[in-house]
């Protein structure tokens, strides 16, 4: 059994990975690939009644066609008499009943490929969807965009080439079947001369496979270094860097050419020795079947008409094949990146929570980075409708606790209670829908207001009325109702048009919109002015008590009214109580407060 298995492995891993996929269609386009050779095979079998019809024989016999005389004797035991227009006229119609079946072969084809071109990419879709938060922000983000964008094209077109190859195999073997039964051998002569040929291409694919591979691992860095450009792209402008960026960015694209430059060499060079590689073969075989075994013309032009055909797809199925190892190094990509991916989904309860009764419980919690412990043994209960901030020094793990309580992460230790219900028997998505996150910098899609705020909601009377109470709440209303387009305008690549207190108020009244029951902000206001720091604060106040806040914070002057402040140092709960009590607690919380001059 493990020998299959690494036999399978060796030998079949792509196709393992297309049949995955596409189950008996696969098999079922490879039928329709047999039939059209057959029936041409047949059609072509045709022209040697009508070469003996030539010879001045009346009517075609079935002895001259070698084992293909079945055909001749069929059609003589339906009554047919083969004379030049029936010979003709049959084949015709194996010629008409190939084209037909070649549409369906071809048709089926493209039906196929749409399958497999949605099927990859909707479970693309699905699989980073549940990817576990944990693992996704120690993923190479280049990888992950260049893997769902430019690479799944280029499996695509390896799914293409590969199948391509499988039909050309097929054709090919049906051909050389035909070939031997009308001549055995010459068939036999001609096979040896084309797998003599097929030796001549395998540095060709190993040059191939090789430069696939490194044309993947530079489409990553590129994809990386673009997503970094576009990100990034007013402190590279305003520092001068902008240029120094950019020829990175030139010399990724210039490695991709190169790569591409020298595939396309290996690709043309198929290319042009296919047919003189085909011909030669072939005249090879016919001086040797004429000169040393005295053949006749007749079975040597129909063997010859069947291998001409057969040696033409071997040349294509050469030609296809290096055309899949071009890109094979994309489908291994694909198929790693979709097992990491699978192996790091998340698993969810099915526990429903339609409101929140008490709280939050953090009972013995831990949190790890690999072997960085970022929190350690926390301890906490946080009341429904309460505002708790938490504070501490950079790298306490303030933002962390935040976001194991948003359930983006599990703990490596410990539970996390909610009205009792452990977090992991949540149905944690449909909790989800209940958290409000607001980060310092706030998330805005490049499109309309209304779409932003109620995330593409139908515009119905509720809703409608739903959107300007969240303006409203969110004291936005004023600055929406002056623009020209009102709801309707365009907000631009992640809120170009708003100045940063507007993307937060935005922020605001998306989460408000949602009718939360938990708000996280994270660090929400730092990047603010006083004054629109001062705003966006009152807006948060008038929240107290219709929710549960959590406020994430550095500046101490933001918190004062927190009913509680949780202090952190190093990954340990240093202390928790009011803004006052835990001046009176904590000496640190203390001297921060006083270095603030708060």
């Amino acid at each position: 059994m493990s020998y299959l298995k690494s036999f399978i492995k060796k030998y079949f891993t792509h196709f393992t990975y297309f049949y995955i996929h596409l189950r008996h269609r696969i098999f079922f386009a490879l039928v329709l690939s047999i039939l059209v050779g057959l029936l041409d095979g047949f059609g072509l079998a045709m022209f040697l009644p009508l070469l003996e019809m030539v010879d001045g024989k009346g009517e075609a016999s079935s002895e001259a066609m070698g084992n293909l005389g079945f055909l001749v004797d069929g059609l003589k035991s339906l009554g047919l008499t083969l004379d030049l227009k029936t010979v003709l006229l049959v084949m015709l119609l194996f010629f008409m009943l190939k084209g037909l079946a070649k549409f369906f072969e071809t048709y089926y084809r493209v039906i196929v490929q749409q399958y497999f071109i949605k099927k990859l990419r909707l479970e693309n879709i699905d699989y980073l969807t549940h990817y576990n938060y944990k693992a996704f922000v120690t993923a190479d983000a280049g990888r992950i965009q260049n893997t769902l964008s430019g690479e799944t094209e280029r499996v695509v077109a390896a799914y293409r080439s590969y199948f391509m190859s499988m039909q050309m195999a097929v054709m090919l073997i049906v051909y050389v079947f035909l070939a031997f039964l009308a001549n055995p051998q010459f068939a036999l002569l001609v096979a040896f001369g084309g797998i003599f040929s097929n030796f001549l291409f395998k540095l060709i694919y190993k040059k191939t496979k090789e430069l696939s591979r490194k044309i993947t691992a530079v489409g990553h860095n590129y994809q990386g270094l673009l997503i970094q450009k576009v990100a990034f792209f007013k402190y590279l402008k305003a520092t001068g860097i902008n240029l120094q960026f950019s020829e990175r960015l030139k010399k990724a694209i210039q490695e991709i050419e190169n790569y591409n430059l020298q595939t396309g060499y290996y690709g043309a060079v198929l290319q042009a020795i296919r047919e003189p590689i085909t011909i030669a073969v072939v005249v090879m075989v016919i001086i040797i079947q004429v000169s040393y075994f005295d053949q006749g013309l007749g079975l040597i032009i129909l063997s010859l008409l069947f291998f001409y055909r057969s040696l033409t797809f071997l040349m294509a199925l050469q030609t296809s094949w290096n055309s899949f190892l071009n890109m094979s190094g994309s489908l291994e990509n694909i198929s790693d990146f979709q097992r990491e991916l699978r192996k790091a989904q998340e698993k969810f309860g099915n526990q429903k929570v339609d409101s929140i009764v008490q709280g939050f419980e953090l009972k013995d919690l831990s949190f790890s980075y690999g072997n960085e412990v970022v929190l350690r043994n926390i301890n906490l209960k946080l009341s429904k409708n309460q505002t708790y901030a938490f504070v501490g020094e950079s790298g306490s793990g303030k933002t962390t606790l935040a976001n194991l309580i948003a359930g983006l992460m599990p703990p490596s230790e410990g539970r996390i209670l909610l009205d009792g219900i452990n977090y992991s028997d949540l149905d944690l998505p449909e909790f989800q829908k209940k958290i409000g996150y607001i980060t310092q910098e706030p998330i805005i899609f490049n499109d309309t207001i209304f779409n932003n705020v109620t995330l593409w909601a139908e515009p119905s009377e509720t809703n409608l009325n739903r959107f300007w109470k969240a303006l409203d709440n969110a004291a936005i209303l004023d600055f929406v109702n002056n623009l020209e387009n009102k709801a309707e305008t365009l907000l631009g690549n992640n809120g170009i048009n708003l100045s940063g207190g507007q993307k937060q108020r935005m922020s605001i009244a998306r989460e408000l919109y949602k009718e939360i029951e938990v708000l996280i902000l994270d660090e929400a206001t730092s990047a603010l002015d006083v004054e629109t720091e001062l705003i966006i604060q009152e807006n948060i106040e008038k929240l107290k008590g219709k929710m549960t806040i959590l406020i994430v914070a550095h500046r101490l002057s933001t918190i004062k009214n927190a009913d509680q402040v949780v202090l952190l140092e190093n990954g340990d709960l240093e202390g928790m109580g009011t803004f006052k009590s835990l001046i009176n607690i904590s000496e640190k919380f203390k001297n921060s407060v006083a270095l603030q001059n708060i």
